[in-house]
This record gives structure tokens, C-alpha cells and sequence, in this order.
């Protein structure tokens, strides 16, 4: 019996067992917030960068594959299952990554990938031989990877980053060199069945998983620091970020995002584009808007750092990059509104420097308003036009 899709089953709506799934990463997302918190350092901020793109990459491409399965079957469901114990161990690893436990963080890691890709081997073995050649293409780059993953684990701190770091180029240049292997070439473009709107939905449903962790993050912080009417400020400050960040995706851009790959004659390719890589800087900059905000509520009357200042500001710029991204992937139109909000923050630490960081905070919330109530406006403004 196969365990893909039906190619005239079109695959809409996330399952029960992903969004299962899915919880394992927001105790991953929760480990990586608190590692950064602890220790804000600039080495501690270049290890994060390559444990988020790790974690993204099993996310996504975990994704990919449950786009292709029929995750009603009984070997599907274990394979979800089997990841995330494999994602708890990881995760429970993840903040000691770069410490005593790299070579099981780089086990577990490389274990969850090379285990998803014999899966699909199996799964497409004389069923389609395009898909199951793509597959056999992607093995081999998993395996690149992983020799620089185990090296990695072994090695000394310098010397992991470094490995860790090649390891992650090869996966993230996978895609754009279409798996390219000796004797077989490249993969052709538009092998994979994607359900373009399921990727969507998936996306939308990680980046509310995200928002949630912030949320969580946020009242941690504030349960422990509410002692004053400025932590009272502060907290309703972050809390309006958060929301803020919600309305800019949600309301215009990731329905903009789900209608081009719904509608796309190249489904694969811009899937790549708006969810595989798009999707990034907008998690990355969640995540690190979690941590900014922790700073403000836990130290709201001390003057801004340049760390504290890069968290606090930097996590919602990192959000509006990716928001710009997939807005002009989406709809060919740069929103003003964004690149606007994105001055604003990378100007503020020239303007007002060495503010307390409750003002700092202040200014990422207005700013996101502004942006969220500029393209609010701008949108009713397209539709009136066009009615």
C-alpha cells in the first residue's frame, strides 16, 4: 500500500499528527529563548544562529515530506513519532550544543535526518521513480552533512563552529543547486507533488507556535518582575509587540503567500522561496524578540547595551525583513510600510542613544503599530480603488 499522497488528492489542511508534531518545537524554541537570555554574548548569539537554522531545517523538511505522505497511514504516524522523541532528546541537548553535549546533539540531529530520508526512499521505491530519484539525490547531501555534523560534535568550541557551520551551508545550498549529484545531475525542477496551501498553513500554524513561545516567554518573565507600575508598562508593551507582530503576518501577507502557492504553475520552486528559506527570518526574529523583551521586563530602568538594544530592536526588524520578503515574492510589491518601520528601527539606536530599555521597547511597539496601521490603511484605501 502506498504511503504518498494520491496525486488527485490535494493536501489542504495540517493533520493531527503534525500539529502533534510540532509541540516538540516549541520546547526546542523555549530551550534556545532561555540559552540566550542566560548568556547574550556574541559568541553565545553565533552559536544560537547556527541552532536556529538547525532547527528550522528539521522543521521545514519535516514538513516537506508530511506534504507528500498520507499521514493517515500507520508508518507515517510512527515516523512523526519517532522524530519527536528524537526532537525532545535534541532539544533537551540543544542548550549544551556547544559544551559537553555536541556529539548527541550532532547524533540525534544527523540520526532525525538520515532517518527521514530512508523513509522517503522506502516510500517512493516503485512508485515514482522522478520523486524517488530526487530522494536518493537528497540522502547524499544529508550524508555530506552529517560527516561535518559528527566531526563537529567531537571538536573543540572554535573548531565545532566552523565544522557546524559547513555542515548547515550544504544543507541550506541543497536546494538551490537541485541536489546535484555526480553521475545523476541535478534534480528537474518540479518533481515533487507540493501542496502549496498546505505549506502555507503549516508555516502560518509554526509562526503562531512561535508567537505563543514569546507569549509564554513574556509572562514567565513578568510573573517574576511585576513589582512596579513601569514593569505594568513594559509587560503591556511586549505583550501589544507580540500582537502587533501577529496582525503584520496574518492579515494580509501569509493569505498573500497561500494564494501564490496555491495558484503557482511552479509549485516547488516557489515553495522553496516563500516557505523554505521566507520563512526564516521571520521565526529568527520571534525568537529573538522573545529574549528582547525579557531584557525590558527584567531590566527596565537600566540604560540600553548594545546587546540589549540588537535584542530588543533586532528581533522585530529580522521579522519585518522576512515579511518584506515574502510580501514581494507574493504580490511583486515592496511594502513601503515595512521597509518604513524597518528605517525606523535601525535608525533608533543612532537617534536615541543609550536610552533605558523600557524606552527601547516603547519604540519597537509604536513602530510595529505603525506599520501594522500603515499598510492597514493603505490596503482599504487598494480596495476602494478597485471596488
Amino acid at each position: 500500500m502506498s504511503l504518498i499522497r494520491g496525486k488527485s488528492t490535494e493536501k489542504t489542511k495540517a493533520s493531527f499528527p503534525e500539529l502533534f508534531f510540532d509541540l516538540v518545537f516549541v520546547f526546542a524554541l523555549i530551550q534556545l529563548s532561555h540559552t540566550l537570555v542566560e548568556d547574550f554574548s556574541s559568541t553565545t548569539l553565533a552559536e544560537s544562529i547556527l541552532l536556529i537554522l538547525a532547527i528550522w531545517w528539521l522543521w521545514v523538511y519535516t514538513t516537506w515530506i508530511t506534504n507528500l505522505l498520507d499521514t493517515d497511514k500507520e508508518a507515517v504516524r510512527l515516523l512523526l513519532f519517532a522524530l519527536m522523541f528524537g526532537g525532545i532528546l535534541l532539544a533537551i541537548a540543544l542548550p549544551e550544543a556547544f559544551k559537553h553535549r555536541g556529539t548527541a546533539f550532532a547524533a540525534l540531529y544527523c540520526a532525525m535526518q538520515l532517518v527521514r530520508s530512508v523513509f522517503m526512499l522506502y516510500a517512493y521505491k516503485g512508485v515514482d521513480r522522478p520523486s524517488y530519484l530526487t530522494f536518493v539525490r537528497i540522502t547524499v547531501w544529508v550524508i555530506a552533512s552529517s560527516v561535518f555534523w559528527i566531526i563537529g560534535g567531537f571538536a573543540s568550541l572554535e573548531a565545532r563552529v566552523a565544522f557546524w557551520g559547513v555542515a548547515l551551508l550544504i544543507e541550506y545550498v541543497s536546494p538551490l543547486a537541485r541536489y546535484w549529484v555526480p553521475e545523476l545531475g541535478a534534480s528537474p525542477r518540479e518533481t515533487l507533488d507540493i501542496s502549496g496551501e498546505h505549506m502555507a498553513e503549516r508555516c502560518a500554524l509554526f509562526v503562531i507556535l512561535c508567537l505563543g513561545e514569546t507569549i509564554l516567554t513574556t509572562g514567565r518573565t513578568a510573573a517574576e518582575h511585576m513589582q512596579s507600575n513601569l514593569s505594568v508598562m513594559v509587560f503591556c508593551s511586549a505583550f501589544l509587540t507580540t500582537g502587533f507582530m501577529w496582525w503584520i503576518y496574518f492579515h494580509h501577507g501569509q493569505q498573500k503567500a497561500a494564494d501564490k502557492a496555491e495558484t503557482t504553475s511552479a509549485p516547488e520552486t516557489v515553495a522553496h522561496g516563500l516557505f523554505t528559506y521566507g520563512h526564516l527570518p521571520i521565526v529568527a526574529g520571534i525568537i529573538l524578540t522573545a529574549v528582547g523583551e525579557d531584557f525590558s521586563l527584567s531590566h527596565p530602568e537600566e540604560h540600553s547595551s548594545l546587546k540589549t538594544t540588537l535584542a530588543i530592536l533586532g528581533g522585530p526588524g529580522l521579522f519585518l525583513i522576512g515579511n518584506i520578503w515574502l510580501k514581494l515574492t507574493a504580490a511583486r510589491k515592496p511594502p513601503l510600510s515595512h521597509i518604513a518601520g524597518l528605517a525606523i528601527l535601525l535608525g533608533t539606536p543612532v537617534v536615541l542613544p543609550m536610552q533605558q530599555n523600557f524606552t527601547i521597547q516603547m519604540v519597537s511597539t509604536v513602530t510595529l503599530l505603525l506599520v501594522a496601521l500603515w499598510e492597514y490603511v493603505a490596503l482599504r484605501k487598494a480596495k476602494a480603488t478597485t471596488a
